[in-house]
């Protein structure tokens, strides 16, 4: 039977403690011999990830028990903390990163006696210390090659990174010295190597402050001596306006490479003596440093090249498309696409919403895997004839999904999808795209609230709340989210808005937030929720706006400057850009706001003018923050005094903060928490007498942490 309950007020089977339970995603997969792995989220243990295996045989195995956690913090965002390599008869031997110490470690897992895992680089006692990202495993040469960050001085910028080789025999476990380093430190941030298949050339990408890598990066390869350094280092694409966020070698030598220089990133070949590795078609070393570089001669239809680039090289666009082949290099190690040994390419490709595609560089075709997955992670790898992939779709979590390019069919491999509970408690998500200030389009995701158990009486409307996503340089995916089902099933809407700035949408569409970040991504999900309003879709007195991170950003500008929400939560919010801007934020993002406001020397009154702790005068609804205790990239201190500014006005609100959680949450108890403060929030202020949400004190005073 259907009960009749106001909105809001349904019960569900959805709990906090249930989309803890499955809150986070397989990363990182790769193959071992003929195994399949990846790193595993494990909430419920502190929230540390873990390795897994899948064998053979199909059993999935941990590899590694508690405390162990793989996750590298190279630029606090992380990236590829692993890497692994088959050996026949003796097991495999991977190499990972350690989170507590960050220090690298080997791993024999099929090891006679089960030993434990052995370090391999020693732990630094200065500022952040010694971390290491985006491993390559090189058994043959006795090393890892990898990203070295390395904290010169206590401060977020007292940093460099350069590309470092790490001895397997562990005789860098108490010496920095024997660390050998590959590059000489030129640029600021550096991606890991990539070695062309017969090992003499290395191609990496590079970029320097104040660019962020969507903005401009540049792709460099370099000659591999036979002492195993990198010489004569030459940039072959990319430069200040033009971003290549990844590039591999083919098996046959060529060097592909993603770019968005014709406005979206497309997939590119490029070619020259300076690329071709030695021996092929006479081709010599590389240009020797300090020679003069000269234009790229792109073919036609390809796009005018900015920045240097190497004399002769030739860039060659292989299926030209106003689609994204790539996106944001948030985390080193990201792969958009993998070149497969038949000459075939795996690409993850679309616009908004990805399909696993296989591309053919020489006649352009494209043909996409089958399946009801609709976002795909920048985290492709190859064996054999295999594609593996993480992708999720509007009915499912993230699962590990395996591609037979041989027969084209497409299975989950690994961290296979469950329904916890029936899957008619699920929102069925509206790809909408809405009109915004000057006519231009907002692209959002609109999930209506639905319960099979209940209906709202009479012609009530809905509550809806607005989902502002983090990044800003980033996107909402079309994917099945229980946080959000939890709140849909209770009879409360979530609109998911790409606002302008989000990726998937091509560079011009990102670049609208350029010195206008508190403008347009405010005025964008204003205009979602006053349409949402004006046809009859959503309460126009019940809306609430939310945000994590860059979106709890968005959120608190849109309470201080906007009287359209009753209420707002804001997750590990920026709320100061001025402290941001002068050393209040880690080392990548801490010259961000060049381009999101304009720099701090030039246009001071944009900072103040838009930084809600500024304004927090004109906040007058109740809201929540949710903030861990160690976050370096959000610093709590400023939403203490965010909250102290308001307190002192008797504005209703709630702050509750973390120990041990940075930013993002990954504990299952801090999770559950979190969501039922914020359930608590929206029934009290929109008069829902929920019959499972807890109540929340908003009275503004602070808690002892949890």
């Amino acid at each position: 039977m259907v009960a009749t309950a106001p909105y809001g007020a349904w019960r569900s089977p959805i709990t906090a403690a249930l989309a803890a339970e499955h809150d986070g995603r397989p990363e990182y997969p790769g193959a071992v011999g003929d195994e399949v792995w990846w790193t595993a989220p494990r909430p419920a243990e502190g929230g540390r990830r873990t390795l897994v295996r899948r064998r053979a045989d199909g059993r999935e195995e941990t590899v590694l028990p508690a405390p162990w956690n793989v996750r590298s913090r190279v630029m606090e965002y992380g990236g590829r903390p692993w890497s692994g390599a088959g050996r026949p008869g003796r097991g495999p031997l991977i190499v990972f990163v350690h989170h507590a110490d960050q220090r690298l470690y080997s791993h024999e897992p099929d090891a006679p006696g089960a030993p434990p895992p052995r370090p391999l680089t020693p732990v630094s006692a200065v500022g952040g210390g010694l971390r290491w990202a985006d491993p390559l495993l090189l058994p043959e040469r006795g090393e890892v090659w990898c990203v070295l960050e390395e904290y010169t001085g206590d401060g977020p910028g007292d940093v460099r990174r350069a590309l470092a080789a790490v001895p397997l025999d562990g005789s860098a476990a108490g010496d920095r010295a024997a660390v050998r380093e590959l590059t000489d430190g030129a640029h600021r941030f550096v991606t890991g190597p990539r070695l062309s298949p017969d090992g003499s050339r290395a191609a990496w990408i590079g970029w320097d402050h104040p660019n962020m890598p969507w903005d401009g990066t540049e792709l460099l390869v370099g000659e591999v001596t036979a002492e195993g350094t990198i010489r004569g280092a030459r940039t072959v694409l990319g430069g200040p306006s033009e971003s290549v966020p990844q590039a591999e070698w083919a098996p046959g030598g060529e060097l592909l490479a993603v770019s968005d220089r014709g406005g979206w990133w497309n997939l590119y070949r490029i070619t020259g003596p300076d690329v071709r590795p030695r021996g092929r078609d006479g081709a010599g070393a590389a240009t020797a440093p300090g020679a003069t570089a000269a234009p790229v001669p792109a073919e036609a239809g390809t796009g005018p090249v900015t920045g240097p680039a190497t004399a002769g090289v030739t860039v060659t666009a292989l299926c030209p498309r106003e689609e994204e082949f790539g996106g944001p290099l948030w985390k080193i190690g990201s792969r958009w696409f993998a070149p497969l040994p038949s000459g075939l390419v795996a690409v993850v490709h679309g616009r908004g919403a990805t399909s696993l595609g296989l591309l053919d560089p020489e006649s352009g075709d494209l043909y996409d895997a089958p399946g009801p997955w609709s976002a795909w992670e920048p985290a492709l790898a190859v064996h054999d004839t295999r594609v593996i992939g993480i992708a999720a779709g509007p009915r499912s979590s993230y699962e590990v999904v395996e591609l037979d390019t041989a027969t084209g069919h497409a299975r989950v491999a690994g961290a296979v999808h469950r329904d916890p509970v029936d899957p008619a408690y699920y929102p069925e998500p509206q790809i909408r795209t809405f009109t915004g200030p000057e006519g231009r389009e907002i692209h959002a995701y609109i999930h209506p609230p639905f319960n099979p158990d209940h209906a709202p009486p009479g012609d009530e409307l809905p509550p809806y709340v607005v989902w502002a996503h983090g990044g800003p340089t980033a996107h909402a995916p079309l994917v099945l989210d229980l946080d959000i089902a939890y709140f849909t099933s209770r009879g409360l809407g979530v609109a998911e808005v790409n606002y302008g700035g989000s990726t998937g949408y091509g560079r011009e569409y990102r670049e609208r937030l350029r010195g206008r970040w508190g403008v347009v991504d405010v005025e964008d999900c204003a205009a979602v929720a006053e349409a949402l309003a004006a046809e009859g879709t959503a309460d126009r007195d019940r809306l609430a706006i939310r945000g994590g991170s860059a979106g709890g950003w968005t959120a608190a500008v849109s309470l201080t400057g906007s009287g359209l929400y009753a209420c707002g939560t804001l997750i590990y919010p920026v709320l100061d850009l001025e402290s941001w801007a002068a050393g209040g934020t880690h080392d990548f993002e801490s010259r961000y706001l060049d381009g999101l406001v304009g720099s701090l020397a030039d246009h001071p009154e944009r900072y103040r003018s838009r930084s809600p702790l500024r304004h927090a005068d004109r906040v007058s609804v109740p809201f929540l923050i949710l903030q861990g205790l160690d976050d370096v990239i959000c610093p709590p201190e400023q939403c203490a005094r965010f909250q102290a500014a308001v307190a002192r006005r008797g504005v209703p609100h709630a702050c509750l903060t973390f120990e041990g959680e940075g930013h993002g949450f990954r504990r299952s108890d801090t999770m559950i928490r979190a969501l039922e403060a914020e359930l608590a929030l929206y029934t009290q202020v929109f008069g829902i007498p929920s019959p499972d949400a807890p109540r929340l004190d908003l009275s503004g005073r602070p808690g002892p942490p949890a």
